[in-house]
């Protein structure tokens, strides 16, 4: 039987940052110029909230000393968070990873990491839709900033086997979307569904759900490359450009 740390993947040499993404189904570790180090099973994750930090400080500590080594200076990881994540969870979140040593946490929240990723098409307002696990996130950014989103707690682990009806996961990420709409005052929904929306996390792989939802809402759909693992592959790209410009980072 293969265990979780026989997946994980050494760095050829020593790196100053990684980017995290706990999801309620797998756990992602990425690093700048080695690319995805871990993409294993997550621990004891309920909704995107960990309720067991034991398994998950023990996967993380072997990356993180096979990565930095045992000098932490000017290392940083960049730890993604679900978009209306309570300040309760980020803080839980990151006093984990903060127990690994780095010089410095910085968060980002799965719905810039994924735009991050998808890179730019026209410019404007984006929705991001991310069908995970056990949640499924709807996100208006403006200029790059979370302007409102939604959340329910439904994911693609909620539904039968593949194949069958998708239609709870379906409608609720398209009221979502129509309640952003309804309650916009400044028109940026209303560019953003003309631009397309930008569908992430493993719900974007399932043809199912990405016709039915395109459908129903009547709109063009922008389906992220490798959707599964967008968000921590966009956050490495937030960690790059970190680690380029130190004082650009923002923390929550």
């Amino acid at each position: 039987m293969t265990t979780a740390y026989e997946a994980l993947r050494k760095p050829a040499g020593r790196v100053r940052g990684l980017a995290v993404d706990i999801g309620s189904s797998r756990t992602r570790v990425w690093a700048p110029g080695a690319g995805v180090l871990a993409d294993v099973p997550s621990g004891p994750v309920r909704r995107g909230r960990v309720t067991d930090a034991t398994p998950h400080q023990r996967l993380l500590r072997e990356v993180a000393d096979s990565a930095f080594g045992d000098d932490r200076a000017g290392t940083v990881v960049m730890l993604c968070h679900p978009v209306l994540a309570g300040p309760e969870q980020r803080a839980a979140a990151r006093r984990m990873v903060a127990e690994l040593g780095p010089a410095r946490v910085v968060s980002v929240d799965s719905a810039r990491a994924a735009a991050a990723y998808a890179g730019p098409s026209g410019g404007g307002p984006l929705l991001v839709v991310d069908l995970g696990a056990e949640l499924t996130e709807v996100t208006l950014l403006v200029d790059g900033m979370v302007q409102d989103a939604r959340l329910a707690e439904l994911g693609l682990d909620d539904l039968p086997e593949p194949g069958s009806a998708t239609a709870a996961v379906v409608h609720t990420a398209a009221d979502m979307v129509m309640d952003l709409w309804r309650r916009d005052r400044t028109g940026a929904v209303r560019g953003a569904l003309r631009r397309g929306i930008l569908v992430a996390g493993g719900g974007a792989l399932r043809m199912d759900l990405t016709s039915r939802l395109a459908l129903q809402l009547g709109v063009r759909l922008r389906l992220a490359n490798d959707p599964a693992t967008s968000t921590v592959r966009g956050a490495g790209l937030l960690l790059s450009s970190t680690l380029r410009h130190p004082g650009a980072a923002r923390r929550d």
